[in-house]
């Protein structure tokens, strides 16, 4: 094998990886901020990926889960988006800080208002939620994503513990075990005049968010990174291979 056949197979590999890890990761999905703690509170985003070269995402409907009502639901503002929360009464009702709580919010819509998601671009809508269930691990939130081309993507398919991941998944929020404090820390949510809170996790919640926001890219940089390495070390081994004691060195003069 020689030194160009090894670089083609290194490009070769390469390529696939970006590719496969584009596709991965092309999927609404949601992440939160911090801990999202059973009986707390939660800030999460959702991040909605453009998947198409052709057309731009207008608009995104978030349903709740409506097995586990949540009665408190904000919108943090997007520049050029309009949020809308729809609520509904609750067949039972809850209580929460012992208040009775008779609806909550079943769905969140977004619809651009001057901006859109164009291809290559990705957004994310950030949401105060509470109070988190306690009798379950994770949320399943159903997501329907639309272009301006009217083509409409339906994120339903719920992950099974297992088994490969469906074609068009849900997103999923995982939960952690409850903490002492159920209400958490809370920071007025940026734009909001009405004095409404968003839960907040340990840490300073800007450098979380960028956190959240850069992970999985930092991931595919190592990963790539990685490749590029092993790529090198095979053509030197290779090349280190071909010399023979005695060949003149790179100064002209013998081993």
């Amino acid at each position: 094998m020689n030194v160009s056949r090894i670089a083609l197979a290194g490009g070769t590999a390469l390529s696939s990886v970006v590719l496969l890890s584009g596709t991965a990761f092309a999927h609404v999905s949601v992440q939160p901020q911090g801990e999202a703690a059973k009986g707390g509170y939660a800030t999460v985003s959702f991040k909605v990926p453009n998947e198409r070269d052709n057309a731009s995402t207008v608009k995104l409907e978030v349903s709740l889960p409506a097995e586990h009502p949540l009665a408190s639901v904000s919108t943090q503002p997007v520049p050029g988006w309009q949020a809308q929360v729809t609520k509904a009464k609750l067949a039972k009702p809850l209580e929460v800080h012992g208040k009775r709580i008779t609806e909550a919010a079943t769905k969140i819509t977004w619809t651009a208002a001057g901006s859109k998601i164009a291809p290559g671009e990705f957004q994310q809508f950030t949401v105060s939620l509470g109070r988190l269930p306690e009798d379950t691990d994770r949320l399943v939130f159903k997501a329907l994503q639309t272009y301006d081309n009217k083509e409409v993507v339906r994120w339903i398919e719920e992950p099974k513990d297992g088994a490969e991941e469906p074609e068009t998944p849900a997103p999923v929020l995982k939960l952690s075990a409850a903490s002492d404090d159920h209400h958490g820390t809370a920071a007025t949510a940026g734009g909001q005049g009405d004095g409404k809170t968003a839960a907040k996790g340990h840490g300073d919640g800007a450098e979380q968010a960028a956190a959240d926001g850069s992970g999985d890219t930092t991931a595919r940089v190592l990963g790539v990174a990685g490749i590029l390495v092993g790529a090198a070390g095979v053509a030197f081994g290779v090349l280190a291979g071909r010399r023979r004691p005695g060949s003149p060195d790179s100064s002209g003069t013998s081993a």
